[in-house]
């Protein structure tokens, strides 16, 4: 169906086996683990897969009795899949160990990358150095700029010192650059201004190849690893597994959404009636979220909406999602918050490696007897 080209007769029937064993192991640790799903769920699954297949829930009980199967065997074989996806979940993301080690050096990578990407807006009080300049000569310039120094940090307004000593050509807009990416402006101007806060003064001189520097932050956009914007958003989940692909699931979103989008239906109604996800009761509503709290697919395409905006389909290793953002706000987070976003995010990274490695483990403690079907 995917256009590739299909493996030998041997190859396909040896993935298909090992396909049904990895499930049959899967699902019966799950059964012995006590997971638990609720008839609602189930009943809720059952009605998805009717209308993904567009036909009724009492026309999908006809169809399973012609094919041989009864609505009951049905039911279990849904339990089953939405059991396995909670112990999987749960099992896989226990397995995964972040150390605090592995925060740190994630704290200071983010860190240096968002200083890259800062823009600042600085304002300087420039006293020139000609080149070749004499000893005496450096030092006079360097007392004029030590003066000026003083008087901004005694108090008066930086702009009305800029304008009376700054020696750069924007002396008359009070030696204000504007606001520049930090790859734009000079190294030594961004490491003095790193430590500051907005509206701060830098305790010392930067000396340049044009003279001495008193550098003033004005504004800092981005670059503050403690600060952030949080997203509240809805989404309507469908899983997919045995019981549907996700090109079908995606198609019947796809018309929820259309009709959302024209005012046929309401996103929360639809969301209550059949998200697969613990949100269904209040609509579909996530709540708060920080940047790292979701899955890497779902937080790319929430990213890209405007404030109302609806996603098409978006595919996850939690099946498809419908995705709405309800608003947006600026928020400071303290330094822990931060480092639980950090976790989250570092483990997100792990887990396909912690599900190989889980479902490989699962085989290995089963015992598997192959019978051959008699001929």
């Amino acid at each position: 169906r995917a256009g590739g080209a299909a493996p030998n007769a041997a190859e396909l029937r040896q993935q298909a086996l090992d396909a049904l064993i990895d499930e049959r192991v899967q699902i019966t640790y799950a059964r012995e683990n006590g997971a638990r799903v609720d008839e609602a769920e189930v009943d809720r699954a059952v009605s998805n897969v009717a209308a993904q297949n567009q036909i009724s829930v009492a026309e999908l009980r006809n169809r399973l009795r012609a094919e041989g199967m009864d609505i009951a065997r049905f039911r279990s074989t849904l339990r089953d899949q939405l059991m396995v996806e909670r112990l999987r979940e749960r099992e896989v993301t226990a397995r995964i160990r972040i150390t605090d080690s592995e925060i740190d050096r994630a704290i200071d990578e983010q860190k240096a990358k968002l200083a890259g990407n800062a823009q600042l807006n600085l304002a300087q009080i420039l006293v020139t150095v000609p080149e070749g300049a004499a000893a005496d000569v450096v030092a006079q310039r360097q007392a004029r700029a030590e003066q000026a120094l003083a008087r901004v940090r005694g108090g008066e307004d930086f702009s009305k010192v800029a304008r009376e000593l700054s020696e750069d050509a924007k002396r008359e807009a009070g030696g204000e650059i504007g606001m520049r990416p930090s790859d734009r402006l000079p190294d030594l101007f961004v490491a003095s201004a790193k430590s500051l806060a907005p509206g701060q003064v830098a305790d010392k001189l930067v000396r340049s190849g044009a003279g001495f520097h008193v550098l003033k932050l004005i504004d800092r956009q981005g670059g503050d690893l403690y600060k952030t914007t949080q997203t509240r958003a809805r989404h309507i989940l469908l899983r997919t597994s045995d019981r549907a692909q996700p090109q079908a699931v995606a198609r019947r979103l796809d018309g929820l959404r259309q009709q959302i989008e024209r005012g046929e239906k309401k996103f929360d109604d639809v969301a209550k009636e059949i998200s697969e996800d613990g949100s269904a009761a209040s609509g579909g509503d996530l709540g708060w979220a920080s940047p790292g709290m979701f899955v890497p697919e779902f937080e790319e395409a929430m990213n890209r909406l405007a404030d109302g905006g609806i996603s098409p389909p978006v595919l996850s290793r939690y099946g498809v999602h419908l995705i709405q953002v309800l608003e947006r706000r600026a928020a400071s987070l303290d330094p822990k918050e931060v480092r639980e976003q950090i976790r989250n995010q570092l483990r997100e990274g792990k887990f396909d490696q912690a599900y190989t490695d889980w479902a490989k483990e699962m085989r290995l403690r089963a015992y598997i007897e192959m019978r051959e079907p008699p001929l």
